[in-house]
């Protein structure tokens, strides 16, 4: 594949139709069990809120770049208002909402201590819109699809695409020769006949074909029967750990196997596979092709935990076309926490020589990783190493220093600073969370300051006794 097309993945324009949702975030500790019933009392600590359904695959589109028109429904609530604020952030996301007073906007409330989820609320009604409604969803579907290069119907079940509706922007684009990509919901796939593109999963596909995909033959057979009674140009069957399997009418079954990476969290990847084979349409990336960067960027995005989204220096990296996608300049950086902020994620910053990775590194790596939903690592250059650690340092320069940490799934992002301090780092990157090892006290920590004027803070992290890279050097020298 042409890691070229990454760099264009940014021109694209996609239309996403469908049932957009807020992932709201309730966190704290919990340290008791409440005296007036046998549940945990959760000391709240902080809210966070990110797009979700319709909105998370256009968070996905955003990530590389391109931009994304969202047409969905939303209640006349204060969840509408949050929604609207919430893609306010996206610079290049145009939405078009209709508010529909008979419903809230659907929210899903997550409470979380740590990385254990104690309870989900959800706020949501799935019954039909009125027809009034559905004419002013597809008005707007119809007025947004001649300036994009892909359609996307996000099918989350919640009401937005019923049958007459799917069958409106399916024929409206269409006739204006644009792609349509279905994740689909519903149970008869001939609802979406006159689509490009179907990408059922394992469950969808045996419900549809009355056939289990448990390998590339049944898999094939599955499309075959489907393509065979629904008029949909092709089906791309989603396989999991299996891989996935794309069956073009009149052309031979593309099987790709999954990439093999250690599965953290599978929220999302659905997204991220419709909305990267969109994208790629949409620049006019032939539908293999589209598939193959799909299944890199699913592969990348279960590594991630929670919903998360992928970045074109990722996709690099997964294809060789860099040398580490995760080891970046000060402007890079600032530019992809700028995504990140966007998205509503919490940004962490550690920093360090991390000349010889050991134990101790790893712990204190991994207690920062858990606090936040990113991670970004400052290393000293190795003429500051070199001036903080004295002659004979570094072992290692600072591009192999950076590569190990960058190889590790907890690190998002490494950035090299040649001061003796990361202040002037830390006031370019500005993130939520400062943490140092609880060797230093938090007046004693560069940048500091800063990070607590912008509304973040310190956190000190313990430390794993008896490990340092001082002592391991001073070994090997014995």
């Amino acid at each position: 594949m042409d890691a070229n097309v990454i760099d264009r993945l940014a021109q694209a324009r996609v239309l996403v139709v469908g049932d957009v949702l807020i992932d709201r975030f309730v966190e704290g500790r919990v340290s008791r069990v409440s005296p007036e019933a046998p549940v945990p009392v959760l000391k709240h600590a902080a809210e966070r809120s990110l797009l979700g359904g319709a909105g998370n695959v256009a968070a996905n589109i955003l990530a590389y770049g391109a931009r994304a028109s969202l047409v969905a429904l939303t209640g006349a609530d204060a969840g509408a208002e949050d929604l609207a604020a919430l893609c306010a952030g996206h610079a290049r996301l145009k939405t078009h909402f209709v508010r529909d007073r008979t419903r809230p906007t659907t929210v899903k409330t997550r409470f979380l201590s740590g990385w254990h989820q104690l309870l989900r609320v959800d706020a949501e009604e799935t019954h039909a819109m009125a027809a009034a409604v559905a004419e002013r969803i597809v008005a707007k579907a119809e007025a947004a699809i001649p300036k994009a290069g892909a359609v996307i119907l996000s099918d989350y079940a919640k009401g937005v695409l019923d049958a007459a509706t799917i069958r409106a922007v399916i024929a409206a684009a269409r006739k204006a020769g644009v792609p349509v990509v279905v994740d689909p919901k519903k149970a008869d796939p001939a609802v979406f006949a006159g689509a490009t593109l179907l990408t059922p999963n394992l469950e969808e596909m045996a419900q549809f074909s009355g056939i289990r995909a448990e390998d590339d033959a049944t898999a094939e057979a599955a499309c075959r029967a489907v393509l065979a009674r629904v008029a949909v140009d092709a089906i791309l069957v989603t396989r999991g750990a299996g891989g996935m399997t794309l069956c073009e009418r009149d052309k031979p079954a593309l099987h790709v196997p999954a990439e093999t990476h250690r599965v953290f969290d599978v929220t999302g990847a659905g997204d991220t596979v419709i909305a990267t084979i969109a994208t790629a349409l949409s620049i006019g990336e032939a539908m293999p092709d589209a598939v193959r960067l799909a299944n890199v960027a699913a592969g990348i995005v279960v590594t991630k935990p929670g919903t998360a989204t992928v970045l074109p220096g990722e996709l690099r990296q997964a294809l060789g076309a860099s040398h580490s996608a995760s080891f970046v300049d000060a402007d890079e950086a600032a530019d992809r926490i700028a995504v990140w902020r966007a998205q509503g994620l919490r940004v962490g910053f550690t920093n360090g020589c991390f000349d010889l990775l050991h134990q101790g590194h790893l712990y204190s790596l991994g207690q920062a990783a858990r606090r936040v939903d990113r991670l970004v690592v400052g290393i000293n250059s190795d003429a500051s190493t070199r001036r903080l650690k004295g002659p004979g340092r570094p072992v290692q320069d600072e591009t192999t220093r950076a590569a190990v940490l960058a190889g590790l799934r907890f690190v998002d992002l490494v950035v090299a600073f040649g001061e003796d301090t990361p202040e002037a780092l830390i006031r370019k990157l500005t993130p939520d969370i400062l943490f140092k090892g609880a060797d230093y006290a938090e007046d004693q920590v560069a940048g500091g300051a800063h990070v607590k004027a912008h509304g973040g803070r310190v956190e000190l992290l313990p430390l794993l006794k008896g490990h340092s890279t001082t002592s391991t050097v001073k070994r090997m020298k014995e």
